[in-house]
């Protein structure tokens, strides 16, 4: 498989992990697509990118690569458009004889993901996906751990604050038509590393649903989740603002700490280093996350219970 890769989304927030992940694996950006042009972050990876703000002449470039079977032709296209663009780029990849590499979530909608497994077999390629928290030395030790602990049932708490400005509501991530909302666009890094320590969704219930936070009750097959998601500056704990700091994340097992917030730096290299060792995660591993994204989303909010959330309950955010 050819190291050339193609690359949607190139203008985004994520886009420079994988333009590092490619360069690090000796890759080649030999095309890239966004419909903004500020991406003068190309000349610091691959200056010699052909660049295109239409996604019809990208796509008649990689067919036309495809077609003369030149050395530029792509054997991968990575895929960190917006949420509800992933579907058709990825169809896009296997149609011109590429494997795709899709950032999370792989599709918005589980029955997307039935056609993307039947299209890999027509055209004998592959879909992986970005699940870096699996890779997170940290949190692969805790997976480890509570492996051998599957007789018994634990508690989790998971708090993510990642405040954001006035521009992400009007922005295609505030549009839950095209993130999927607070619980897709960002809860589902959690609930993906969640499962894959602890086991599938059994049942789930949503408390709070809002534009701007989230939050309800998860009962995975070993443990209890109380998860809490807020892009609100004002739910902070007073020690992040002292700090000037804008995020808050914290996950408890059983009222311990897990401490992962380092660590991060090169996880997207090592999905890439895994997808061409061929331990990729594919439509398979984003299946579960994927349909518990879909089921919160569309689930009715119940209102605070005993159970929920402290914050809910007026409790606050801290270590």
């Amino acid at each position: 498989m050819s190291l050339n890769f193609g690359i949607t989304g190139v203008a985004g927030y994520v886009a420079p992990r994988h333009l590092k992940a490619i360069r690090d694996v000796g890759g080649q950006v030999v095309a890239a697509l966004d419909p903004h042009d500020a991406v003068g972050i190309l000349d610091s990876y691959f200056p010699g990118t052909r660049f295109f703000t239409e996604f019809e002449r990208f796509d008649r470039c990689l067919e036309k690569l495809r077609r003369l079977g030149t050395e530029d032709k792509i054997g991968y296209m990575t895929v960190c458009s917006p949420n509800y663009l992933h579907d058709a780029h990825v169809r896009a990849a296997l149609r011109i004889d590429a494997d795709a590499i899709c950032e999370k979530p792989l599709v918005l909608n589980p029955w997307n993901l039935d056609a993307l497994a039947e299209l890999e077999t027509e055209y004998g390629r592959k879909v992986f996906t970005v699940l870096q928290l699996r890779l997170h030395p940290a949190i692969v030790a805790v997976r480890e751990s509570y492996q051998k602990h599957r007789d018994r049932r634990h508690q989790v708490r998971l708090t993510y604050i990642t405040s954001r400005g006035n521009w992400y509501s009007t922005s295609w991530k505030g549009d839950e038509n095209r993130s999927g909302g607070l619980a897709t666009n960002i809860g589902i890094h959690f609930f993906d590393m969640l499962a894959w320590i602890f086991g599938s969704p059994r049942k789930s219930e949503v408390h709070v649903a809002s534009p701007t936070k989230t939050a309800g009750l998860l009962e995975l097959e070993n443990a209890d989740v109380q998860w809490y998601l807020s892009i609100d500056a004002a739910d902070l704990p007073e020690e992040s603002r002292v700090k000037g700091q804008r995020t808050f994340r914290s996950i408890t097992i059983d009222g311990e700490d897990v401490e992962f917030s380092e660590g991060f730096t090169d996880l997207h290299t090592e999905v890439y280093r895994s997808i061409l060792a061929g331990r990729g995660n594919g439509i398979a591993e984003a299946r579960p996350s994927v349909e518990l994204a879909h089921q919160i989303r569309n689930a009715p909010a119940i209102g605070v219970r005993g159970d929920a959330h402290p914050l809910l309950c007026g409790a606050k955010a801290s270590k």
